[in-house]
């Protein structure tokens, strides 16, 4: 078995994270959908497949290592929301604390001259960087509708609903992504 670090206990929280990052993108998708805004549900619901394959992957590298893992809880997600606007202001502060908690874990990495974990973070640091820009984007352009949940809802089946090819760089999930 490898030995623990202060990165690797880092890095077994970051399953936690992303599990909660997928729950939480479960809540937003269905508010959109409860809603009848079907396009941003079904972003959100990539979204949250997306952020579990993250956490799949983080298991499939503690495996990979020879190292015992275990499953983390995760706290109740947020299920309410006072506007259209609301969520998607969360999704950008949640994928802003995701993109630190993964610079943390590439400085933790580096500290304890752990190359093979750094060199296994930095794909989910050219992640974060798509991801807050997705938000950032998303966010800008429920502001300039307005309101006008048709444009916000065009312009996410345009934009962000269609073909995603798959990125060959990115490690493996445990069990395959989904």
């Amino acid at each position: 078995m490898t030995e623990h670090t202060k990165f690797h206990q880092l890095l077994h929280d970051q399953i936690s994270n992303e599990f909660y990052a997928s729950q939480q993108y479960i809540a937003v998708a269905t508010y959109f959908d409860n809603n009848d805004m079907p396009q941003l549900a079904k972003l959100f619901y990539r979204q949250a497949v997306e952020e579990r394959n993250h956490a799949m992957m983080i298991v499939q590298y503690f495996l990979d290592r020879d190292m015992e893992v275990e499953i983390p809880g995760i706290p109740a997600p947020n299920n309410r929301f006072e506007s259209y606007r609301a969520p998607i202001d969360l999704a950008l502060a949640q994928e802003k604390t995701v993109t630190q908690q993964v610079v943390d874990l590439a400085k933790s990495a580096r500290d304890t001259g752990d190359y093979l974990g750094e060199q296994f973070v930095q794909w989910f640091l050219k992640e974060q960087v798509e991801e807050v820009a997705t938000m950032t984007t998303l966010q800008t352009i429920a502001e300039r509708c307005n309101g006008n949940l048709f444009d916000l809802e065009n312009f996410v089946e345009r934009e962000f609903n269609g073909d995603k090819t798959s990125d060959a760089t990115a490690p493996p999930a445990a069990g395959g992504n989904i």
